[in-house]
């Protein structure tokens, strides 16, 4: 996924480079379809215009959904019927290397880390996968994906350097034999591969400055190390990976295009975000026009479709940022009306949105720029929910795509101006079929907020044609798009144009149904043949309808009431676009292996229902339809189209009551409120337990790691007698507490200190059980540098030890693919303490228990800090009746919390949320806006660590925690280790446990997650 540094980097370097590649030249034409490449598999191969399953040409509208941030496995169904229900037909996953390889040649895929379910879940709902393991995956992940002990490598990471390929290796092979039993010729859903991300832009130069700031050097494709690419993809091969490769070129430049020597892919693709990261408005807009284009893709990949693997479906957000709310409105259903219909102008065939659901970066899995929350803004939000006009407008394009198969063979025409419409500030983009023609129509200035009035000019089989015919104007509103259709084949019956927009049409039992809709006040004009015969308004005001050369030409205005006419066997239904957003597509299954999977018979075996919140599938069984689907509200249920007849309606299971209405079928689904009861956070009852002993006098620390290492592989070279960076030690995340120990001469009065832990960072000096000061975060500054005082009073011969406490915000990714961003080190980087050799100072650490042999397989190698309750297990469930707590007295965290210091608080309670309900629940921190406290918290569910809270720096308040995390049939374990920076005490300003929605569901409710429990560390110190 494109990342802070490339979205600005992008804003003022990309056209040189897009020269470069060009300059080489088109590659050679690659037949058709290319079966020979791939003799163990047929069953996919692709064109110059579609990919090919089955023998059959398939869109792939694909969202991205990463299944290691939803640690719930049995909630991943629900989020693939959430996709397969707007539409979409495919989801791009990534693999993130470093949670299954915490520890160097122990690569664990069991529990939450499997994929088996997964791949069923997807098979089930009928979505494809595109298969994207890394080893790099970037994604906002903590080093990319890439395991932080490669930082110890002496060689580059993502070259062939032989100690790279060694470690990358053994992952390779596994991963590959797990996903190659999911290819689709082995009855899996997985039809396409891509090795490593974006491995397409490097630097020549030096990247690292000695206090680690970057500096940005002239990019250059000619440091690319195409034996590394080309060795990923054999080893992928060989391990039984069989399906295509598609690559992901980091800019549209050409790279590992078919054709252009070692490494080159079978399928040519390329990411592209139109708005930088954090824009509060459309400002930073990159036009996709001056990037890639049809011209362009023919010189790049003459043979493949037009790909894009990663199109902007979201943004991320920094510490300190706008907010997931603000996310979702910047890359809004505006964004989609304009940006994904101009790529389907270019006959776009296959893309997919990074993300359609963005999830949590639970138990620190995210990299240094980023905070616990991955919602993304995406259309599905990260507690599930799709009620964000983003998944409605989606669902409206995917539906037109998935009806209209003429658009997968259709010829692209360049932008024009002028020419099929009378004003020069609309661009026009023509794709051309046979015989139908589609016009996408957008403003010239993409970000145009401006409500134009127009007319068209446009070629159709009955010459060419001004439209509207019968006066006045069509509108196109700011930030919108449309696609006009001309020529447009309804099974034989022709449209001969329709300037609204088609959301879908269906062979129903005695008829064809069409549905058009448009922007409410908007008008729009139609033309049939005549012969279909008179319209008859079965309901709503009839429109203006006049007889032209054996044409019915229909002009209508869209409004929130429905109009229904019926030309002889064409119904057709014209809504206001936010009508539209109530009707859904649902495919009927087919015999195995197609099931659900998108295919011209599923396009057309297909259901029509006007609904509300949510339907997830369809069957007919006999005469009745069966449904499952989510209400929020008591909703009418209309059927509007099914390609046999039903005479009854039963939804999740319970048949519904239903009349008939101007011949369809019509019930209502009762919404039940249930009775829900939630604890009250603040008034259970809580154990305490000091999680910094470190600091008094009697702490023994022999145990620790000492910190002995002289020589380092890290690209910052060492300015300390030995190493304090984590990674050299193997801790890599959640926390770090490192002990200096020195014998005083009674003449030192300073410590002067530099730390890097990524943005947001803090961390807190003592000398003994002094508190000498820190630093609370920012979220401007990865590191800090700070002069902090002694005690006057220090006692020459007497030892003392330095107590520095800090957070670990996750490792660099490494993109552009050259410098060696994920070594950049997180710890102590220098130090000087006062008339005294850095030499005086001995030094140990601890993190998370064990390092990279850590203890807990079944959440990952990333979810504890160093803390010393964190050490011992007690944010375990189990933990609260151990004698270890038991011991520890009674005292909430909303009384006061000590100054300068870290506690550790737990308690327990119960939850019963009642069946066929999916209630989505957060754990919500009050913040305060004025001057607020400096303290961070980190917080686990059942074990789980869920947030990463910081006071001062925010944005994050609410904390989604997914079913199945959270135990909705019993007993819960919450524990919190809170950090104050202040020097007094503060007050705890308050947290709840709160719903985000109640939906009456025909989800499949998930089993909760087993993690290991509570048990005595008998080497945790």
């Amino acid at each position: 996924m494109r990342r802070l540094i490339w979205n600005v980097l992008s804003l003022y370097v990309p056209l040189w480079v897009f020269g470069l590649s060009l300059a080489r030249g088109a590659p050679p034409f690659l037949p058709e379809r290319q079966p020979a490449l791939f003799p163990r598999q047929e069953l996919v191969t692709w064109d110059k215009n579609s990919l090919i399953v089955r023998g059959e040409r398939v869109l792939i509208l694909a969202g991205e959904f990463h299944p290691f941030r939803l640690p719930s496995p049995g909630l991943w169904l629900d989020i693939f019927q959430k996709i397969r229900a707007t539409g979409l037909t495919a989801v791009s996953f990534y693999v993130d290397w470093a949670l299954v390889e915490g520890e160097p040649g122990q690569i664990r895929m069991d529990g939450v880390f499997a994929l088996e379910q997964f791949f069923a879940a997807a098979k089930e709902a009928g979505v494809y996968l595109i298969a994207r393991p890394g080893p790099y995956i970037n994604a906002e992940t903590s080093g990319g994906g890439l395991p932080g002990w490669l930082s110890r490598l002496k060689g580059k990471i993502r070259t062939s350097a032989q100690d790279y390929l060694d470690a990358i290796t053994p992952y390779m092979h596994t991963i590959a034999n797990v996903i190659a039993k999911a290819q689709i010729h082995h009855g899996g859903p997985v039809i396409l591969f891509q090795p490593e991300n974006e491995y397409t832009l490097c630097y020549d130069g030096p990247s690292y400055t000695q206090v680690n700031n970057y500096t940005v050097n002239t990019p250059s494709l000619a440091c690319l190390d195409k034996e590394y690419m080309a060795y990923v993809q054999k080893q992928y091969r060989e391990a039984g990976i069989e399906v295509p490769f598609i690559v992901n070129d980091a800019h549209p430049v050409g790279n590992f295009a078919p054709g252009t020597g070692t490494g080159a892919a079978d399928i040519y693709s390329f990411d592209y975000y139109p708005l930088a990261a954090n824009s509060s408005d459309w400002s930073t807009l990159r036009n996709p026009l001056l990037a890639y284009n049809i011209t362009t893709h023919a010189q790049m990949s003459t043979g493949t479709p037009f790909s894009i693997s990663e199109f902007q479906g979201g943004t991320t957000d920094p510490w300190g940022g706008v907010g997931g709310g603000d996310q979702a409105a910047l890359v809004n259903h505006e964004f989609s009306r304009v940006f994904h219909k101009l790529n389907y102008g270019m006959h776009i065939t296959i893309q997919s949105l990074y993300m359609i659901f963005g999830g949590t970066n639970w138990g620190n899995l995210g990299h240094a720029s980023g905070y616990t929350s991955y919602d993304f803004g995406a259309a599905i939000s990260e507690n599930r929910m799709v009620a964000r006009e983003k998944y409605s407008e989606l669902k409206l394009q995917s539906n037109f795509l998935s009806a209209s198969p003429a658009y997968l063979t259709m010829q692209p025409e360049n932008v024009t101006l002028g020419v099929y419409t009378d004003r020069t500030d609309l661009q026009v983009s023509r794709l051309v079929g046979d015989p139908t023609s589609f016009f996408v129509v957008h403003h010239h200035d993409l970000a145009s907020q401006n409500s134009v009035e127009y007319t068209l000019r446009l070629p159709s089989s009955r010459g060419n044609l001004i439209i509207p015919q019968l006066g006045g104007a069509l509108t196109l509103s700011g930030r919108d798009s449309k696609i006009h259709v001309v020529d447009y084949d309804l099974d034989g019956t022709k449209l001969l144009y329709s300037t609204a927009e088609i959301l879908t049409w269906k062979r129903s039992t005695r008829k064809k149904v069409l549905v058009l809709y448009g922007g409410e006040d908007e008008t729009h004009e139609f033309a049939v043949p005549a012969s279909l015969g008179p319209p008859i308004a079965t309901e709503g005001h009839y429109p203006k309808v006049r007889k032209m050369r054996s044409l019915f030409v229909v002009q209508w205005q869209a409004s929130p009431t429905r109009r229904v006419l019926v030309f002889g066997t064409l119904e057709i239904h014209l809504l206001s676009r936010n009508a539209a957003y109530d009707y859904w597509v649902l495919g009927l299954p087919t015999p195995s292996p197609v099931g659900r999977f998108a295919s011209p018979a599923i396009a057309q075996d297909a259901v029509i229902v006007k609904a509300g919140y949510l339907l997830r599938s369809a069957d007919i069984l006999g005469n009745a339809l069966h449904l499952i689907g989510d209400v929020n509200a008591t909703t009418t249920v209309e059927v509007i189209s099914t390609p046999s007849r039903v005479s009854s309606l039963v939804f999740n299971g319970k048949r519904v009551k239903t009349r008939t209405r101007h011949g369809r079928l019509v019930g209502e689904v009762s919404f039940e409120s249930p009775d829900i009861v939630l604890p009250d956070i603040e008034r259970l009852n809580w154990k305490y337990t000091d999680a910094l002993p470190e600091i008094k006098g009697t702490y023994n620390d022999e145990a620790w790691t000492r910190c002995d290492v002289t020589t380092t592989n890290n690209p910052r070279n060492l300015s300390t007698p030995t190493s304090l960076y984590a990674s050299d030690y193997g801790y890599h995340a959640g926390s770090l507490i490192y002990r200096g120990h020195f014998t005083s001469e009674g003449t030192e009065s300073s410590i002067n200190i530099l730390l890097e832990g990524g943005y947001a960072f803090g961390y807190t000096v003592w000398l003994n059980d002094t508190h000498l000061g820190g630093w609370p975060g920012s979220s401007s500054d990865m590191f800090h540098n700070q002069t902090l005082e002694l005690p006057a009073d220090l006692t020459a011969g007497s030892s003392y030890v330095l107590n520095v406490i800090m957070d670990h915000m996750g490792l660099d990714q490494n993109f552009p693919a050259s410098p060696q961003h994920m070594k950049d080190p997180r710890g102590i980087l220098d130090y000087t303490l006062s008339t005294r050799d850095k030499s005086a100072i001995s030094w140990r650490l601890t993190g998370n228990l064990g390092g990279e042999h850590y203890r807990d397989w079944t959440r990952g190698p990333r979810n504890e800090g160093a803390s010393y309750p964190e050490r011992q297990g007690y944010h375990l469930p189990g933990a609260l009746s151990s004698s270890q707590l038991q011991e520890q007295r009674s005292r909430s965290p909303f009384e006061e919390i000590p100054p300068a210091g870290v506690g550790f608080y737990a308690t327990s309670f119960n939850l019963s949320i009642p069946a066929g309900y999916d209630v989505p629940l957060s754990i919500v921190f009050k913040n305060e806006t004025a001057g607020p406290a400096k303290f961070r918290a980190t917080f686990y569910v059942n074990g789980w660590q869920f947030g990463k809270y910081v006071n001062n720096v925010g944005p994050q308040t609410r904390f989604p925690v997914p079913e199945g995390i959270l135990n909705y049939d019993g007993d819960n374990y919450l524990a919190l280790v809170i950090w104050s920076f202040e020097t007094t005490p503060i007050k705890f300003p308050g947290l709840s446990i709160e719903i985000d929605a109640v939906i009456q569901s025909g989800y499949e409710k998930p089993a909760l997650v087993e993690g290991m429990r509570f048990a005595q560390r008998l080497d945790a110190y």
